[in-house]
């Protein structure tokens, strides 16, 4: 059975919101610890999942709900940083990483209110 464009819209945005929430608890978990001694960062493990979504789309030529059904937002910890030495947290990194995340979790709720909107309209329209 195919599922409609919408299901798939929705489910993507859907996990897409859920990272950001996600991300939103990792990043005040980051930021509340900053200085507790021996605390381990953590961080969301989102992003690279999709790209295997995204590599199925290319693959295939589309994107179902079987591409996404292993793709869930989990968090991990940050045991070492880019330079191989123990992860730390940076306060001023953290807050502009909130601020980020709080300007995509605006635009996906956007675009989850949009998606809606258009569904809306083609049953309002079916009535007519």
């Amino acid at each position: 059975m195919t599922e409609g464009l919408e299901a798939i819209t929705t489910a993507a945005l859907g996990l897409a919101l859920d990272a950001a929430s996600l991300r939103q608890q990792a990043i005040a978990a980051n930021i509340a610890n900053a200085d507790t001694e021996g605390y381990v960062p953590v961080k969301v493990s989102f992003e690279d999942q999709m790209e295997e979504a995204r590599e199925a789309l290319q693959c295939r030529g589309r994107l179902d709900a079987s591409s996404l059904a292993g793709v869930q937002p989990r968090l991990e910890s940050v045991a070492l940083d880019s330079r191989g030495l123990p992860a730390k947290v940076m306060l001023d990194l953290e807050v502009a990483d909130m601020a980020a995340n709080g300007v995509q979790y605006q635009a996906l709720i956007r675009g989850l209110s949009r998606q809606f909107a258009i569904l809306s309209a083609a049953i309002s329209d079916g009535k007519k």
